[in-house]
């Protein structure tokens, strides 16, 4: 949702917005929906949040760095006092051409090959941000809710179905729907199939970080499966949807592949890098330190903040192959696993429930719930008993 015409927000609104964002009580979207601005807005305001959130305890060094960059300004005004006069002459021709030009038209003017003109320097002097220009809205009515709905149900109990064969069951079910707009779906929900086939990847990477190899072939048997033989050798993360309501959250969790204990785990409405690496923080900080740390190579764990904290920690970052999700089966599998067994059959209304729900689910898998894979033991007393040995 699009914010009214003429509303502004106070960096004190802003605060309190950003607050209610990290009580994790309602969805992104419905925080959205109240205030009338876009999840993209939000998303921008909780990352500037956090950013600068240390400069509360250290108001000098603020202060400082304040004046420094007013200095820094003063210059970078009297540099761009002398490029004024051209300037102002294009905006001049450019305001006789654009003048009655909708949002669409605009973006319709920007080459999306240049040869001459940068995108980033078409979209200035069209007057539209790139992220207006990359943008491309998803509305979440209510028949798109129950069509995203019905996909998260199809993907679930059909593991290895791509958007193809997603798109082929929604049609035989009723629903009226294209290809591209099931994948599209796909990648909101950040849903993959879990193939061994060298398909269309649908997690969203980020072309400006690094991308790592995959790592997990050494622990390879004869049938292509990764068999790790002992605790605490390989951790799994990964990041799954859960639909509510009013829109989505979205878990992030960390397995140990040998034992298949959840180390750690958090719920957000938001679906950013620190949903991953404060993840991971939780799990450094009550376990062991694995040798591998293995995932997709979505923009949440290839970030800056989230491959530092595993080098730091002296961790072998390990990434699945493009279009390989099967690579990271272990996490995946227990994703399956929960909604099967907690959330579809509870049908939790609001996020405490889901919360506290998700809460009870992990501590009876953990400590209760035989695993076929480690001979019908308990997943956290394998990985428990492992530590207590070494």
């Amino acid at each position: 949702m699009s914010r009214k015409k003429g509303v502004s927000y106070t960096s004190e609104q802003k605060t309190r917005i950003v607050l209610e964002m990290l009580k994790e009580e309602e969805t992104l979207a419905q925080i959205a929906s109240r205030y009338q601005v876009t999840s993209q807005t939000l998303n921008s305001w909780k990352r500037q949040f956090l950013a600068n959130a240390s400069l509360a305890f250290e108001p000098a060094k603020a202060l400082q760095e304040y004046k420094d960059q007013i200095q820094s300004k003063e210059q970078e005004i009297e540099e761009l006092q002398k490029q004024l006069g051209k300037s102002v002459a294009e905006k001049e021709w450019l305001a006789k051409k654009l003048e009655g030009l909708d949002l669409s038209n605009k973006k319709a003017l920007v080459e999306s090959k240049p040869e001459t003109i940068s995108i980033a320097r078409q979209c200035e002097l069209l007057g539209i941000s790139r992220s207006a220009y990359y943008y491309k809205p998803i509305s979440l009515s209510r028949a798109n809710l129950q069509i995203m709905h019905a996909i998260g149900e199809i993907a679930t109990d059909n593991a290895e179905y791509g958007y193809r064969f997603i798109h082929q069951q929604l049609l035989e079910d009723g629903y009226r729907i294209g290809k591209e707009r099931v994948l599209k779906y796909m990648r909101v929900m950040n849903l993959r199939a879990l193939y061994p086939k060298k398909r269309k990847h649908t997690s969203i990477h980020n072309l400006e970080y690094k991308r790592y190899p995959y790592l997990l072939s050494q622990y390879h048997n004869s049938k292509k499966q990764v068999v790790v033989d002992r605790p605490g050798e390989v951790w799994s993360g990964d990041i799954t949807y859960i639909r509510m309501n009013g829109g989505f959250m979205y878990l992030c969790a960390i397995i140990d592949w040998h034992s298949k204990a959840i180390l750690a785990y958090k719920i957000s409405n938001t679906m950013d890098a620190s949903l991953a690496v404060d993840t991971l923080k939780e799990a450094l900080q009550t376990h062991p330190a694995p040798r591998i740390f293995n995932s997709d190579q979505g923009s949440q764990y290839t970030s800056e903040e989230h491959t530092r904290l595993l080098e730091e920690h002296q961790i072998a970052i390990s990434m699945n192959g493009k279009g390989r999700s099967i690579d990271n089966i272990a996490i995946e599998r227990f994703f399956r696993t929960l909604k099967h067994s907690s959330i579809y059959i509870n049908d939790y209304r609001t996020i405490k429930e889901l919360k506290e729900g998700i809460k009870n689910y992990i501590h009876k898998y953990n400590f209760k719930r035989f695993h076929s894979s480690i001979e019908y033991r308990k997943p956290m007393n394998v990985y428990l008993e492992a530590q207590t040995v070494a």
